[in-house]
């Protein structure tokens, strides 16, 4: 159908500093090396990617013949002073335990507050779709973040959740569907779905190294 429009939320791949499971927003890190990505059976008119080099590198593995357009809005959220930090060395912070407690009101130090993270993601969110609208354009993939995903799917999707109910797998996305002029007027999608993928049994395929 001519006025159906559909945007793909994809995640990064795992990267090392995730791998040990630290808090990585602005701070970028390497790809772990070795592993596998789907082949995505889907084709996309437009890619959008973070900034960050984990993102960035992922669209180029996930879409090896497209030209991704880097959008900085798509950032993670900075997590400031406790960047490339686990629970363990944070966990007697009196801040981070206030943070944990009520993470959308308290800031990390010297990073960024829930509020200003939504802000900035509604901006970049309004110029891709704003873009869609205005060339017609029927299918984008966005590369982005974890904390992305989440804000976007609880903002969008057809079935209301709260933010930490979504489950983001590494290299893996959703699939938002929208009637055009329902995308134009910011409403919820109409269906939400994972984005279909080839997986690889035999080891073969898209492969970082």
């Amino acid at each position: 159908m001519d006025d159906i429009v559909a945007i793909a939320l994809f995640r990064h791949g795992m990267t090392m500093e995730n791998k040990r499971q630290a808090y990585l927003g602005w701070t970028d890190s390497p790809l772990v090396p070795g592993q596998v990505f789907p082949e995505i059976l889907e084709d996309f008119d437009r890619i959008y990617t973070s900034d960050l080099g984990r993102c960035r590198e992922t669209a180029k593995v996930l879409f090896p013949n497209k030209t991704a357009e880097v959008v900085p809005e798509l950032r993670e959220m900075s997590f400031g002073e406790w960047e490339g930090k686990t629970y363990e060395q944070l966990k007697n912070d009196v801040i981070y335990q206030k943070w944990l407690d009520e993470p959308f009101r308290i800031s990390p130090p010297n990073g960024e507050s829930f509020f200003a993270f939504t802000q900035r993601v509604n901006k970049g969110w309004g110029e891709i779709t704003g873009k869609m609208i205005e060339h017609r354009v029927k299918t984008s993939a966005l590369v982005t973040h974890g904390g992305v995903i989440r804000y976007l799917l609880t903002a969008y999707s057809p079935e209301k959740r709260d933010f930490w109910e979504w489950s983001i797998p590494y290299g893996r996305g959703y699939q938002l569907t929208w009637s055009r002029e329902g995308l134009r007027r910011g409403e919820r999608c109409i269906s939400l779905r994972e984005v279909p993928l080839m997986e690889n049994q035999n080891g073969s395929g898209s492969n970082i190294s």
